[in-house]
């Protein structure tokens, strides 16, 4: 298994030998190491980054296995806590020790771990509980002040979220998805949960986009994982509400369908000028193939979808065969198994999925979307809808911000 996907739980629970920790923070390009760990490896403005800072969260994010060279993303990190920090504390604002101590429990249950247990478990392998400390601290200090800064102009209208709801013909809102596929047997019911976990925790799209081509049975691996713009409302609604609560980055946890799992990244969402699509009905087809995903039953399938160009056109195939191997059925979007839902929603007349399996796995579903007709009801909440939105651009303007007090710091490495 490749070490981006290492687990969280593991990364921190495995013992790390003194010696390798060593190694790995002496290959890491820390200039100031030479000078000694508590003189200053940059001056931010007034505030002083120490060698000892630099190294710790290098050493941290190495435990973390957060993308990207640790040694690169710690120097931008510690420069911008230190920016971060300034602004919130200019602003009035302080982190109290309640404050910590729940966002560290919060960050732990990530790694399904108590915050003890988490902070023991860095601890135990370098990192000391100062350095936790910080690395919340300043995530929370700075979350408030972004929210008491810009929430009252982040908030969306009523005319906004009627918009995005799709309740007036001049707007909606789509997202923007990478996906992760995994059919699961009882053969590889353990493997698959502990990628689907590992997968679970990643935030980076370059991370996602390698697991997806590694691991997903979805057509959509071929790239990455990465899929098309579409309405939030040809999702079934449960996923609605799971994707509204994610921000740029982050990964859905596990999601069990008919014998496989699937794990969503969000990459992007937008309010858009043309209203949503409304269907009361999703017509489609599934034709079953046995041999599970077997390279006999894919080629059979690359053949069939070679072959035909409509729904129509599979009856001719399963011509002579028993009656069960097609099926095709028109039913409101709300009575689709989620797996089909999920499907379907990708898309368009005439396409087709091999992505799914039934049968625990021994048989291979060519899933056909053949067309839909009329309304749609039971889009996300207005709540949903709301935070979502909210959410989206306090993320803009918190990135604004940084990049004007980068802009005006005065930065000076030594």
């Amino acid at each position: 298994m490749q070490t981006y996907l290492t687990p969280l739980t593991k990364a921190l629970t495995r013992a790390v030998a003194p010696l390798a920790v060593a190694a790995a923070l002496a290959a890491a390009p820390l200039a100031g190491q030479a000078q000694g760990l508590f003189s200053p490896a940059y001056v931010v403005n007034d505030s002083v980054v120490t060698n000892f800072e630099l190294e710790q969260r290098v050493l941290l994010l190495q435990l973390l296995r957060f993308p990207g060279d640790p040694a690169q993303v710690a120097r931008k990190e510690l420069v911008d806590d230190r920016l971060k920090e300034e602004t919130y504390k200019q602003a009035g604002i302080e982190v109290t020790e309640e404050m910590i101590k729940n966002g560290i429990e919060e960050f732990a249950k990530r790694a399904n771990l108590s915050g003890e247990e988490f902070a023991g478990i860095l601890e135990q392998n370098g990192v000391s509980p100062q350095t936790l400390r910080d690395f919340i601290t300043v995530g929370l200090g700075w979350r408030e002040y972004i929210a008491s800064t810009y929430l009252s102009r982040a908030r969306p209208t009523d005319a906004e979220i009627d918009r995005a709801m799709g309740q007036t013909e001049s707007g909606s809102v789509q997202v923007l998805l990478s996906e992760l596929i995994m059919p699961i047997t009882p053969q590889n019911a353990a493997q698959v949960e502990e990628i689907a976990q590992e997968v679970s925790q990643l935030t980076s799209f370059d991370a996602f986009s390698a697991a997806a081509t590694q691991f997903s049975a979805a057509d959509s691996r071929n790239n990455g994982g990465r899929l098309n713009w579409m309405a939030l409302s040809q999702l079934p609604p449960a996923l609605r509400a799971t994707l509204l609560g994610l921000a740029p980055g982050e990964v859905t946890s596990p999601i069990s369908l008919q014998n496989a799992v699937a794990l969503f990244q969000m990459r992007d969402l937008r309010e858009v000028a043309a209203a949503a699509p409304k269907y009361a009905a999703i017509e489609y087809a599934t034709y079953f193939i046995p041999g599970g995903r077997s390279p006999e039953a894919l080629a059979t399938a690359k053949r069939i979808s070679d072959s035909i160009d409509t729904c129509d056109d599979l009856y001719g195939i399963a011509k002579d065969q028993p009656a069960e191997v097609l099926e095709r059925q028109s039913v409101k979007p709300s009575e689709l198994p989620q797996d089909i839902a999920i499907e379907l929603a990708k898309l368009d007349n005439d396409e087709i999925s091999t992505a799914l399996t039934r049968n625990n796995g021994q048989t291979l579903v060519l899933l056909m979307m053949c067309g839909r007709t009329g309304e749609l009801a039971g889009d996300a909440t207005r709540e949903e809808i709301t935070n979502a939105l909210t959410q989206q651009r306090l993320g803009a303007f918190s990135n604004s911000k940084v990049a004007q007090l980068r802009a005006e710091a005065i930065i000076v490495e030594k």
